[in-house]
């Protein structure tokens, strides 16, 4: 017995036990850290996942009725979920946040958010309730009556936009340019006008007022280019270049275009005449060269910036979406690469 002690005492065994010792702490610790990694990521998982979708209805109004997070806070939640696009996300903060039975002291700004966000959103009629609703209580809100100009303007009812800027002039504000654009809009959908008519009326206005250039020129040169040449402002050509450079050859009168410096620059650079060696704006400078070396694979195409908030958009527009600025249009060329495509058959 005394002869297996004798054993254990040997260096060479103390030695290759405290190395299985060590083997086996150190694989007990690795699979140990995998395994509180794995729990870890899990219960990460399991945080995260409350947050991948809004609360419910019945959550959201458990949590604001609670009044566990300030009013404030929900209000800045709602606005971050409308600046991202989610609007029914905000519109449904908005709402369990009016149907709090305690009185709110900022019950009218979240009514004018809600319908804000009901205007972004598209849904304009119940846009214009809300907005009705906060005139029926306070009057003198200037914001909603823009609004509601706005809404009006949208659902094309018009003569309810008109009487919306009487109130807008009794508080001092300046609505000249609004009801020039309405007056014009009215005109162009009046079915009981020709468009003969419609064009008459938009010459004599435009004359008298020198307003909404770009909306009364767009329909001249559409249907009534001759008209639209004799009442040019040359002052206004650069504003009007993306009508100019759309129009057909057949339409364009060459002895205007002669004597104005800017239209020999345009006309050149699009090729239908040679009056002008080079220009002032880069890219007119640059396809008047090309037509020289007699290259033809460029063109001009236009995006539109708001001369007010500086805003760019790839389409035309009368009044500006993003600040609501009307007759602020700047066309910007752009020089491009034509691209002739062709349509090959399968059959």
């Amino acid at each position: 017995m005394n002869t297996i002690f004798i054993q254990f005492r040997d260096p060479l065994f103390g030695i290759i036990l405290f190395f299985v010792i060590i083997f086996v702490v150190a694989l007990f610790s690795y699979w140990w850290g995998r395994f509180k990694a794995k729990e870890d990521y899990r219960h990460l998982d399991k945080f995260l996942r409350k947050f991948r979708s809004p609360p419910s209805s019945l959550e959201l109004k458990k949590l604001i009725s609670s009044s566990a997070v300030s009013i404030d806070s929900w209000l800045l939640l709602a606005n971050s979920y409308s600046k991202n696009g989610e609007y029914d996300k905000s519109i449904e903060i908005y709402h369990e946040l009016l149907s709090k039975k305690e009185n709110l002291t900022n019950k009218k700004e979240i009514m004018f958010l809600l319908g804000q966000t009901y205007f972004k959103a598209g849904f304009l009629q119940r846009s214009k309730s809300i907005f009705l609703e906060i005139l029926k209580s306070n009057p003198r809100t200037p914001q909603a009556l823009r609004y509601l100009l706005l809404v009006y303007e949208y659902l094309k009812e018009y003569d309810h936009a008109l009487e919306v800027l009487e109130p807008l002039e009794t508080l001092g504000y300046d609505t000249s340019k609004d009801r020039a654009y309405l007056y014009c809009l009215l005109t162009l959908g009046d079915f009981s006008l020709s468009p003969e008519q419609k064009a008459d009326k938009l010459i004599v206005f435009y004359q008298e007022n020198k307003d909404v250039t770009y909306l009364i020129f767009e329909y001249l040169f559409k249907y009534f280019p001759k008209l639209a040449w004799e009442n040019l402002n040359f002052s206004q050509t650069s504003r009007l270049c993306d009508l100019f450079w759309n129009l057909d050859k057949d339409v364009i009168d060459f002895d205007i275009i002669s004597t104005d410096k800017y239209l020999r620059e345009l006309f050149s650079a699009k090729g239908y005449l040679s009056l002008e060696k080079d220009s002032s704006i880069f890219e007119y400078d640059v396809l008047i060269h090309l037509h020289k070396s007699s290259y033809a694979k460029a063109k001009i195409n236009f995006e539109y910036m708001c001369g007010h908030c500086k805003h760019i958009f790839p389409f035309s527009f009368n009044r500006c979406s993003n600040c609501h600025t009307i007759d602020s249009i700047i066309p910007q060329p752009l020089l491009i690469k034509e691209q002739h495509e062709t349509f090959d058959s399968f059959l």
